[in-house]
């Protein structure tokens, strides 16, 4: 009998173990799908200025999906990126310009990232931030006082 109380508290304790490895697990694919859709979104806002000499920033992600600039279909994100750190139908929270221009966006999740540093040169601002909403993927005008 005892032997058997032993087995179930050694299983026990085995699966919460599991669980928490595969909650981090899960976690760090999320952490992972954030840098990605965030850097899709700062690299099609960065080609969105790039591409018209007036160097003007989309208003909305729409104008990143098919480009109102043009007569044409220019696209600069293949699809609407989702956050994937958001529950629910949360989207991403987003970074404006005085004019209401689109900067860029940031996750408002809750949580403390488990990545802490190894990001590339352009987001080195990353490493050691204590909240999600602190990883911004925002394309800055050229010379502005708002680069960090």
């Amino acid at each position: 009998m005892i032997w058997a109380l032993m087995c179930v508290a050694l299983m026990g304790i085995w699966l919460a173990r599991v669980g928490e490895m595969w909650s981090t697990l899960a976690q760090r694919t999320r952490e992972e799908e954030l840098l990605r859709n965030g850097h899709a979104i700062h690299v099609a806002i960065r080609g969105y200025v790039a591409a018209d000499a007036s160097g003007a920033y989309p208003r909305e992600f729409d104008d990143l999906l098919a480009d109102p600039r043009t007569s044409f279909a220019r696209r600069f994100l293949r699809a609407r990126y989702r956050d994937p750190m958001a529950e629910g139908n949360a989207d991403w929270q987003v970074v404006r310009g005085p004019a209401g221009e689109l900067y860029g966006v940031y996750s408002n999740a809750p949580g403390t990232p488990l990545k802490q540093d190894g990001f590339p040169d352009e987001y080195a601002s990353f490493s050691l931030q204590k909240h999600y909403s602190e990883w911004k993927f925002v394309h800055y005008p050229s010379g502005s006082m708002m680069r960090r």
